[in-house]
């Protein structure tokens, strides 16, 4: 029996590792199609778009070990059919349930696997990936000057080279348009010639013009103000040497703060998690006592005090009563705007409350939805398994064609239920947990019934018994046919 589970584990094994990685592959694939705008023309080194991919495929690994564990069951039982090995097996005395069990033991194993990373590692590489993505979201285009096109990536500047030399550095016919004053057009720069060096830390794109010229119109230009026509004199001065330094800080990639990312849900470990969820929860408590509290413990706006008559009428909150009718108009005036006021703040203090509550219990319910998202994924591992493992016995097909085709079908299931239930999670119609679960309660029923029939042998499953049923069926509108025709001719 070792032997034949050793056997097992290897079949599995090898499926499960190559699987692995090319649902990883397709995963990123996605990923990268969705960030193909942020990452096209910022001229990124390869280091960096390698550490983005390898963040990414990290962050990722917790669905593709569910996708694994359902492709691999099913090529390695349905290599096991096709081959006849499963019949050779259950001849020798070794059952269905029997060849599932190390299966299932091995699968048990990646689950946890899966859990412990989603829990240790993937918080680490989320946070890395945030502010990698957040480096290159606010990272500029590379810089790209090119012949006779106005260049605006820097800030309040607008270059045009009309030729550039071989060389690369070298360039002609020059034109600067300055609108740090935010004034239009009022300040050029031209020159006939120059030179364009980036320095040595790259930080800075320094311009080297010459024999140029300098025209300026604004009203900082010069102090003699304006003209019989209400403009601004025209200031203009010619050099045969000028520099001109450009920032290029907004080029590269810069340094984000780790904390900011600290303490998003997805970037927590469970611990981490299950404590924000106490906080959030008593915080949740202390604002719902908060409003009641401070309305019916501050008693001061309605100790409304009469000094003309203050032994007549006491405060309004004590137990002595008081009748209205025998006050002054303004005594009774006094006590309406009082309790107008009391009444107005009142309401504000509650509606407060109810939007801080509320804003206070979405961001709680993040949380839970990232901690029972840990659980559900590797529970995914372990009813994958028991979709593949008893269909690839009763398909009998091996190879990665139909395989992959089921896997596709029910993953797509599964990642639909997912997003139905993490809508439900959201909402406050039923419990987080049973929204997070909802896609492992739906699977739940299909693990058992096709391990059931899987196990026993059932010919509800068997693709034999439904091509019978469907030549059956045909042999069955032949026969009515032609006992049509023979009733017509004989008619």
């Amino acid at each position: 029996m070792k032997i034949i589970n050793r056997y097992l584990c290897k079949n599995f094994l090898g499926p499960f590792v190559l699987t692995f990685f090319v649902s990883l592959f397709v995963l990123l694939m996605q990923f990268l199609w969705k960030w193909v705008d942020e990452l096209v023309g910022k001229g990124l080194e390869i280091s960096v778009l390698l550490k983005l991919l390898f963040y990414a495929s990290i962050t990722l690994t917790s669905m593709a070990f569910p996708l694994a564990v359902l492709l691999a069951s099913l090529m390695t039982f349905g290599n096991l059919g096709e081959r006849y090995e499963i019949v050779a097996l259950k001849s020798a005395g070794v059952s269905v349930r029997k060849m599932m069990t190390p299966l299932f033991v091995l699968s048990f194993i990646i689950a946890l696997v899966a859990f412990e990373f989603s829990n240790q590692v993937i918080p680490k590489a989320t946070i890395r990936l945030r502010m990698l993505l957040f480096d290159i979201q606010e990272q500029k285009p590379s810089l790209s000057i090119e012949e006779g096109v106005f260049y605006e990536g820097f800030d309040n500047y607008s270059i045009r080279v009309g030729k550039k030399m071989p060389d690369g550095e070298t360039v002609k016919d020059i034109m600067i348009y300055d609108h740090s004053r935010r004034m239009g057009n009022t300040s050029v720069t031209y020159a006939t010639e120059g030179t364009m060096r980036v320095t040595p830390d790259k930080h800075y794109l320094v311009f080297t013009l010459r024999d140029g010229s300098y025209w300026d119109e604004s009203p900082y230009a010069h102090k003699g103000g304006v003209n019989a026509n209400g403009r601004y004199p025209l200031t203009r001065a010619t050099f045969d040497k000028q520099y001109k330094r450009f920032d290029m800080s907004s080029f590269t990639m810069g340094n984000v703060d780790k904390s900011f990312y600290e303490g998003h849900s997805t970037a927590l470990s469970i611990e981490q998690l299950t404590e924000r969820i106490d906080t959030m929860k008593n915080e949740i408590t202390q604002l719902a006592h908060g409003a009641s509290d401070a309305f019916f413990n501050n008693l001061y706006y309605f100790n409304i005090f009469i000094k003309n008559d203050s032994t007549r009428f006491d405060t309004i909150t004590h137990s002595r009563k008081c009748d209205i009718a025998e006050m002054t108009s303004d005594q009774q005036f006094k006590i309406f705007s009082f309790a107008e006021n009391a009444a107005r703040s009142f309401i504000y203090s509650v509606r407060f409350a109810y939007q801080d509550q509320d804003f206070r219990t979405r961001y709680m319910w993040s949380y839970q939805i990232e901690l029972f998202r840990k659980f559900s994924l590797s529970l995914a591992c372990v009813l994958f398994f028991f979709i593949g493992a008893p269909l690839g016995s009763i398909i009998r097909k091996g190879g990665i064609g139909i395989p992959l085709v089921v896997t596709v079908v029910f993953f797509t299931i599964y990642f639909a239920l997912s997003i139905m239930g993490e809508k439900i999670a959201k909402s406050s119609v039923w419990p987080v947990w049973f929204g997070m679960f909802f896609s492992s309660f739906i699977l739940l029923p299909i693990c058992v019934f096709l391990t059931y029939h899987a196990t026993t042998d059932s010919a509800v499953l068997s693709p034999d018994t439904y091509s019978k049923f469907i030549d059956r069926i045909k042999t069955i509108r032949l026969f009515s046919k032609k006992r049509h025709e023979d009733t017509t001719t004989l008619s």
